[in-house]
């Protein structure tokens, strides 16, 4: 197996211990991302706010992959209130994938880091 480590400048800054995102043979696989910004801050505005925080990063990494939104696959959400921010989310994330939707799931988690409120993860696919 090869694999090579998706590194963008446009994104935020991954952690030590995890890549933006990882491409094993046509599949790339973004790791998952907050509503932060580069500086490790939550972005305010709540839910809504977050979600396009999060989603514009995982934009930025699919950039630096080669390929946009229109090459993902399957979609992770997760929400720390899935009850209260599920229609909120959506909302989002239409503007972000207005039409043939990737594959998802929305799991309601206990937290995620930073204290934030969605995390969005993503398997894409290079042409």
């Amino acid at each position: 197996m090869t694999k090579q480590i998706v590194f963008s400048e446009e994104a935020n800054p991954p952690l030590p211990v995890y890549s933006q995102a990882v491409i094993s043979g046509k599949t790339i696989y973004v790791s998952g991302s907050i509503g932060a910004n580069k500086d490790k801050q939550l972005v305010p505005g709540g839910v809504q706010a977050q979600t396009r925080a999060a989603l514009d990063n995982l934009t930025a990494v699919l950039k630096g992959a080669g390929v946009g939104r229109e090459s993902v696959l399957k979609v992770n959400v997760y929400l720390t209130n899935l009850a209260r921010d599920f229609a909120a989310l959506n909302e989002v994330y239409l503007e972000y994938f207005p039409s043939n939707p990737p594959a998802r799931t929305c799991i309601g988690v206990a937290a995620l880091p930073l204290g934030a409120e969605v995390e969005v993860e993503a398997i894409a696919e290079l042409p």
